[in-house]
């Protein structure tokens, strides 16, 4: 009785506690499932593992058939159990059976799983499934695997969350440590563009030293330059001097020489004597300036004035002409002079353009001082010049006002020699005729660096920095009048385009040139005189159309060259050819044929010619017109074929080669009726013995005073020339 009194207040404590959950979850459920419900039906319950582990085993309670049992809704006959102790488990094994669903998914939804409270034997809740009844032992260990799953599980879960906190440290640790390389790559470049903007800093700034040092080294070099070249053309022009007067004292001598003899020959006869104009040098060819070519030159007229204000001030002193009043005005600057209409004021070491307010004057030269700049009111006071000489000072294109020359209306030359101009000043007068900028630093010419200057008729462009890349070819369009133009001393490797078509002089002298092409004096069909001296030219580099056809064309200079023969095609108007200072070994047949009226002036000095070099055609063309043949400082051995029957010539330069002997028709032809014409005869520095020439030898010399035979040199070679 006690037995079954201990079931049923079991059975009762376990309805009222079922009764009760379910009353209190009723009404959540009437709105929807309660959180508990959903996560049992999502697989999230408390019984559940968070990675499907099993859930713990339900079962249902049987109550004995001979225990009464009411009907009860299914839903809350389960019972979770977790864990028992072994004691309650051996005081109801006998009154409890467990009945499993072993193959339902889920045993709390089971309807089939009972639990048997009368102890005999389980009860199914389907009459039509076999059920089996399970045993203490089977209880006790499905319990303990239970608990072991359990435990296992909330290991593993704990290991899980372990590795999880292990692996946040080492993901954070990695970020620290990623975050350190970072800082670090980023503190390195800033280290490194901070010293490579210093090593800029650096670099920047020793540039700028350099170029101040090279730019003070290259100013200090062109002082020096300046100054070696005024001494050389000091001592080029005393040089000249002397020679001037040498060869004035020559002719002296020889005129009281040949009076007496021409008194007798011919009482009153008029004799014309040119002399020996073209002096060469005997041991310094590479001087140009002291070998005069037969180009002519205009007059500096610059000095002329100069020497006419002298020659005034002279003739004023022994009162022979007009006197001159010299009037020393007011603001003129110490150092400064004014006659009657010229102020000069050279090297007076101004620095600033002196304001001067005298409207009558016509000339002002401010030659050698340091004048930088002219602002645009420097000629208010005098706005009638006519001459303006600013050569070696230190203007520059930045310090010469646009407007400074814009209100001469009257000037007529402009000298801006030795200065330092980059460009051509703007807005000059178109009054100009003659403009000089020698000597500067111009570093191109534009299309309109000439603009309304279409009265210039000189432009001297020289020691520049010009070349045909920076000379456009329509700077000279503007020209119209331009007739002598000197472009030497630049940069020049051809001939520049767009040459004015009034051009009667160009001097490229001391440029690159390699080559002359066909079309490049095609406009220029006026031109007289062309000067290319001290360039890179060789005859395969000329073409044969280039001057050939024009009949102007008088003088030619292509001294110092790269030449090796005469050049062909040369124009048939030409009269003086100068080819001094070549690399010349021959000259070719009828070379000169095609000339009209013939070729007058030949200078071949200091070439490589020999005896082989001149054919016996070689001047066929020039017999009646050739008057002056230079053919010293060469290696002939032999008087070349040919000059016996040149009729006019007049002085003949046969001196310092290799010529042993003078065959009696070698330079005079006996058969010739005519008067003598030679005048001069160089046979100096040769191997010439003067006791075995013939008395007939120089029978068409004027004089035998006109022959220079000493000093000869002496022959020590093994070898003696028969006669």
């Amino acid at each position: 009785m006690r037995w079954w009194l201990m079931m049923a207040s079991l059975w009762l404590l376990v309805v009222t506690t079922i009764q009760d959950t379910q009353t209190r979850s009723r009404p959540r459920n009437q709105d929807g499932e309660t959180r508990r419900g959903k996560r049992r039906r999502e697989g999230q319950g408390h019984l559940q593992t968070r990675t499907g582990r099993s859930r713990p085993l339900k079962i249902r309670l049987v109550p004995s058939p001979s225990v009464p049992v009411e009907p009860r809704d299914n839903q809350g006959d389960t019972l979770f159990l977790q864990s028992y102790k072994n004691q309650n488990l051996q005081e109801q094994h006998s009154s409890y059976n467990i009945i499993p669903a072993p193959h339902h998914p889920n045993p709390t939804l089971d309807p089939d799983f009972s639990l048997d409270l009368s102890g005999d034997s389980p009860v199914p809740s389907d009459p039509s499934k076999p059920e089996s009844p399970l045993t203490p032992e089977e209880i006790q260990r499905i319990l303990w695997r239970e608990e072991e799953e359990h435990r296992e599980e909330e290991e593993r879960l704990r290991k899980k969350d372990e590795a999880r906190k292990k692996r946040r440290k080492q993901r954070k640790e990695q970020e620290d440590k990623q975050r350190k390389i970072v800082e670090e790559t980023r503190r390195q470049e800033e280290e490194a563009r901070r010293l490579q903007v210093e090593k800029e800093e650096e670099e920047w700034r020793r540039q700028m030293e350099e170029s101040k040092r090279q730019d003070d080294e290259r100013r200090r070099q062109e002082e020096e330059d300046r100054r070696r070249k005024e001494a050389a053309e000091r001592e080029a022009r005393e040089k000249e001097r002397k020679l001037e007067e040498e060869r004035r004292r020559h002719e002296e001598i020889l005129r009281e020489e040949l009076l007496p003899l021409l008194e007798e020959a011919a009482e009153g006869e008029e004799v014309w004597l040119r002399g020996d104009v073209f002096q060469m040098p005997p041991k310094e060819p590479e001087e140009p300036d002291l070998i005069p070519a037969p180009i002519p030159r205009p007059p500096d007229v610059t000095e002329d004035e100069l020497k006419e204000v002298k020659a005034e001030e002279l003739e004023e002193e022994e009162d022979e002409m007009e006197e001159v009043v010299i009037v020393n005005r007011g603001g003129l600057p110490p150092g400064c002079d004014i006659s009657d209409v010229t102020v000069t004021c050279e090297n007076a070491k101004l620095l600033h353009f002196p304001p001067l307010s005298i409207p009558e004057l016509k000339s002002l030269s401010l030659e050698g001082n340091d004048i930088s700049s002219i602002p645009a009111a420097a000629f208010n006071g005098i706005p009638n010049l006519e001459w303006i000489n600013l050569k070696k000072n230190k203007l520059t294109s930045a310090g010469i006002d646009p407007k400074a020359f814009k209100g001469l209306k009257m000037l007529s030359r402009l000298y801006l020699d030795g200065n330092l101009l980059e460009a051509v000043p703007s807005d000059l007068p178109p009054t100009l005729q003659e403009l000089k900028i020698n000597e500067n630093r111009l570093r191109g010419i534009d299309e309109n660096s000439f603009q309304d200057l279409s009265n210039l008729v000189i432009l001297e462009l020289e020691g520049n920095l010009l070349s045909e890349g920076n000379v456009d070819p329509l700077a000279f369009a503007p020209l119209i009048q331009l007739s002598y133009l000197r472009l030497g001393r630049n940069h020049f490797r051809t001939i520049p385009q767009g040459l004015p078509a009034t051009l009667l002089e160009l001097h490229l002298d001391n440029n690159l040139i390699e080559e002359i092409s066909g079309t490049v004096f095609n406009q220029t069909r006026s031109l007289n005189v062309i000067s290319l001296r001290h360039n890179r030219l060789d005859e395969l580099r000329i073409a044969p159309l280039a001057w050939i056809n024009h009949r102007n064309i008088e003088s030619i200079d292509l001294s110092h060259n790269d030449l090796y023969l005469v050049p062909s095609y040369l124009p048939r108007s030409l009269v003086h050819l100068v080819l001094v200072g070549n690399n010349i070994e021959r000259i070719p047949g009828y070379v000169f044929a095609h000339m009209e009226p013939g070729l007058e002036y030949l200078y071949l000095s200091y070439n490589k010619l020999d005896g082989e070099g001149i054919e016996p055609e070689s001047f066929f063309g020039s017999y009646q017109s050739m008057v002056e043949l230079c053919l010293d400082h060469n290696q002939l051995v032999n008087v070349p074929s040919g000059i016996n029957e040149m009729t006019n010539i007049h002085f003949l330069r046969l001196n310092n080669n290799r010529i042993r002997s003078i065959p009696d028709e070698s330079i005079c032809d006996p058969n010739h009726s005519g008067d003598s014409t030679l005048v001069a005869l160089r046979l100096e520095n040769n191997y010439i013995d003067p006791q075995k020439i013939s008395p007939t030898a120089f029978s068409c010399v004027r004089s035998s005073s006109s022959v220079t035979l000493k000093p000869q040199k002496s022959d020590r070679s093994p070898h003696k020339i028969k006669h």
